[in-house]
Formats: C-alpha cells, sequence, structure tokens
C-alpha cells in the first residue's frame, strides 16, 4: 500500500507568495487556507485562539498563524516574510506571505523572487489601488507565470458580482499590459471561509476553482530540464589518494537543464571546450543528469577550473560580458549609488564591479519613471550599468531565472544591496506602466 510519505513525494511542488495592500486579509488568506486544508496542528491553532481570547476575540484569528513576530501581533501587520511549508494529497507547497505596507515592497521581491505563482489580495471595498498595481509591476519584473486576484472581503460587498467582474476587469487589464502572462480572478472572503478551500453558497454566480484547487491544478512551470543548461562550478574534488591517484571532478548543483556524459561542453568565462568523460551523483556513475541535481562533472582535458566557473554545452553557451546591464531592485537602507564599488555575487561567482551609471528609476510610491536619478534608495527598482573587473557567463533573466539573477553586495561589510535581474526586463514594465498613467491622465479634469 502506498503510504502518505510516498504519495507527496511523487507530487510537485509550488512556490508561492501573496502580495497586497495593508488590512486586505493576506495573512487571514493564509491561515484560512491552512486551517481548512488541515495543515496546522492542534497545538498551533490552541496557541492562536488563547491569543485571540486575550486580545478579546471570541473567534481564532486566522491571521496569527502567519504573523509570528511580537510586533506584527501587537501592530496587528506583516512586517517580515513568513514561509510556511504545507501539502495536500495533490501537490507540495512553500508559500511565502508578504508584507503590504510600503516600505515593505522589498520583501516581496524576497518572496517572490522565487515563486512560481503571485496571489494579489484587493479588498473588494477599495478595488484596484496603488499597492496593487506596485505589486503588479513587481510580479511582471520578476517574471512570475501566474498571478492569481484574489477578490477579498466579498461578504462586506453582499458578494455582489458587479463588484467583482469590475474589480477583475480593471486588474487583468493592468496586469496584461505589464506582461504577465496568466491571471485568474477568485472572488473570497477569508474571514468567512468562501472560495478558498471551499466552494461558496454565497457565489453561485462564480463557477470557477476555488484558491486551494487553483494551487493544486495550475500547470508548473519551472521544469528546469527544458531551460538551457548550466553548471556552476562549487568546488574542485582532487582527492589524490591510492585509491584515485589521477581523479579530478568538479561539484556543484546543476542550475538548469540536463548534461550528458559524451557531451561537448563549454567553460566559461575562458571558452575553453572539452568534453565530459563522467557523473558522479551520490557516489555512484551515471549517463545523465539533470536540475536541480548536485553531482560532480569529469572532463576528458585538464583545463584550469575554479569556484565560480560555469560549464555549459558547446553549442549553447551564454554570452559572457564585463558589462552588465540589468534591473535592480534596491533592499538596502543605504542608497546605491553612481560610481559606487560593490561586489557582484552570480552563482557560485563573485566580482569586484562598479556602478557606471543608473539610467532610470521607477518609483513605486507613485509608478512613475525618472530618468538619471543618480542613486537608487530602499523599495526603488531602476535601470543600472554595472562595470566588473572579471568577465561574467551571464543569461538573459527572462530565459533563465537561476542565472540571469544576481546580487550587489557593500565589500565593506557584506550587507546586500540590490538583487538584480540581467537584460531588459525593466523596460516593457516601465513603458506599460508608462501608458497606463498617461491613461489615467486623459481622464484627470
Amino acid at each position: 500500500m502506498t503510504t502518505t510519505t510516498e504519495q507527496l513525494s511523487a507530487t510537485t511542488l509550488l512556490r508561492f507568495a501573496t502580495a497586497g495592500s495593508v488590512d486586505d486579509g493576506k495573512s487571514t488568506l493564509v491561515g484560512r487556507l491552512l486551517h481548512d486544508s488541515k495543515s496546522v496542528l492542534t497545538d498551533q491553532l490552541e496557541a492562536v485562539e488563547q491569543a485571540s481570547l486575550s486580545r478579546g476575540q471570541e473567534a481564532p484569528d486566522l491571521a496569527l498563524l502567519t504573523d509570528g513576530l511580537r510586533a506584527e501581533r501587537e501592530q496587528g501587520i506583516t512586517i517580515d516574510v513568513a514561509y510556511r511549508y504545507f501539502a495536500t494529497t495533490r501537490r507540495r507547497f512553500i508559500l511565502a506571505d508578504t508584507p503590504g505596507h510600503v516600505q515593505y515592497t522589498r520583501n516581496m521581491v524576497t518572496g517572490a523572487s522565487t515563486a512560481e505563482l503571485a496571489v494579489v489580495l484587493v479588498d473588494a471595498r477599495n478595488g484596484v489601488v496603488e499597492q496593487t498595481r506596485r505589486h503588479a509591476a513587481v510580479a511582471a519584473l520578476l517574471r512570475v507565470p501566474h498571478v492569481v486576484l484574489a477578490v477579498n472581503k466579498m461578504d462586506l460587498v453582499d458578494y455582489a458580482e458587479p463588484v467583482f467582474a469590475a474589480i477583475a476587469e480593471e486588474f487583468t487589464a493592468y496586469a496584461a499590459s505589464l506582461g504577465v502572462p496568466e491571471i485568474t480572478a477568485i472572488p473570497i472572503s477569508a474571514l468567512a471561509g468562501d472560495n478558498v478551500v471551499e466552494p461558496s453558497a454565497h457565489m453561485d454566480w462564480y463557477g470557477g476553482p476555488t484558491v486551494l484547487e487553483h494551487l493544486e491544478t495550475v500547470p508548473v512551470s519551472h521544469d528546469l530540464t527544458a531551460c538551457h543548461a548550466r553548471f556552476p562550478v562549487q568546488y574542485v574534488i582532487r582527492p589524490q589518494s591510492a585509491e584515485h591517484p589521477d581523479y579530478r571532478g568538479y561539484a556543484g548543483q546543476i542550475a538548469a537543464g540536463v548534461f550528458r556524459v559524451g557531451e561537448p561542453v563549454s567553460v566559461l568565462p575562458s571558452g575553453r571546450t572539452t568534453t565530459i568523460t563522467g557523473i558522479d551523483a551520490l557516489g555512484e556513475s551515471v549517463d545523465i543528469a539533470w536540475a536541480p541535481q548536485s553531482v560532480t562533472l569529469r572532463l576528458a582535458d585538464d583545463i584550469d577550473i575554479s569556484r565560480g566557473d560555469l560549464i555549459a554545452p558547446a553549442d549553447d553557451a551564454p554570452p559572457v560580458t564585463q558589462d552588465v546591464e540589468a534591473t535592480v531592485c534596491h533592499v538596502a537602507d543605504q542608497p546605491l549609488s553612481v560610481g559606487q564599488r560593490v561586489l557582484l555575487k552570480h552563482t557560485t561567482r563573485t566580482v569586484k564591479a562598479i556602478v557606471k551609471d543608473i539610467p532610470s528609476r521607477l518609483t513605486l510610491d507613485d509608478l512613475s519613471q525618472h530618468p538619471a536619478p543618480g542613486q537608487l534608495v530602499a523599495n526603488d527598482i531602476g535601470r543600472v550599468v554595472v562595470r566588473t573587473a572579471e568577465p561574467l557567463a551571464l543569461d538573459s533573466y527572462e530565459d533563465s531565472r537561476r542565472t540571469g539573477s544576481f546580487l550587489l553586495i557593500d565589500p565593506a561589510d557584506g550587507t546586500t544591496l540590490s538583487a538584480g535581474m540581467a537584460g531588459a526586463a525593466f523596460a516593457a514594465v516601465a513603458e506599460a506602466v508608462a501608458q497606463a498613467a498617461d491613461d489615467d491622465a486623459e481622464w484627470d479634469f
């Protein structure tokens, strides 16, 4: 008989993030999702019930299941990114509950950077607001393939279909203009549980899936084996023992794609070519390996390879450059300025670099584009040009989220300054945002 553990190990994994404005009910939705899917331990639920009673609430405040920091509980807001792991018989989930305040936009970037799906909440009474547009823009920049618009608090608008339809139409048009490939709108009441796990008896006009049904069935598009094959070298293995006197292997985790014995490969940034003669995985030799396996590659030629080098198929290698043009989200409190010296960390490689230019900034407060700002401050998203001291093998973020992303780091204390996405993603989103702003201005009398 198949055990529950065996069933879960065979299911797919979906990483998703929640986002929305303050008091839209993100934490309540997550708590309801965990509670109604029976993913909450008894002692956790008892602790929430006691905390709710101490605050004078008759029913358990399910938001407390995710708001774990004392400051979050006292203020009734989400501050940090809260990660939750749960599973059903159909799929495993890693959920990132992100804050809604403007000053925590960088936290949403952190939570959504690895997500395949983003749940954006909207209060049915308020509709699409500025923060909703910010979160749609961030999802588009991070190339999140699926976005769910959860129109919450439908119970406070008498479950009116026209209210939901108007909000869904406005958000879908805006997100589509930003390049979001798939948008699904679901009317819910997180507090009452309508359309979260169980279908709502109050909205018979809605025939779509519940939130959990959609999460369980949405196609997981993060098939790394279908991407360009990339292998960042983490460690060079040379035991030099009597048993293996000539062994030399290059260990690491396959970032994307598939590698096979006999395949010609290039070692970057040197550009030297060779052939894979062996692949070792878990102490055994195999003929093929794929992402995200951790393996050791053995090569035909004795090439100078060290940590930070990238091994890729000879006929499908990424470009090598020292001039990196990218979109960054600035996450540090200290600003990022033109002329600043930084460290750039890309996969397993860290190199010295200098910020040559900051051509433009997308200010998330009003979604306006400002040319040549000179610097970026916390929560800003902007376009940067960075010159590295050593060449990098860098993919476009649009082609590969794993090998098209990087971090800018303060060399003085190791603080992460900015999260970067190589390529021209910013230009398309900024243009769409500007166009949307112009369209709004036409109606501003």
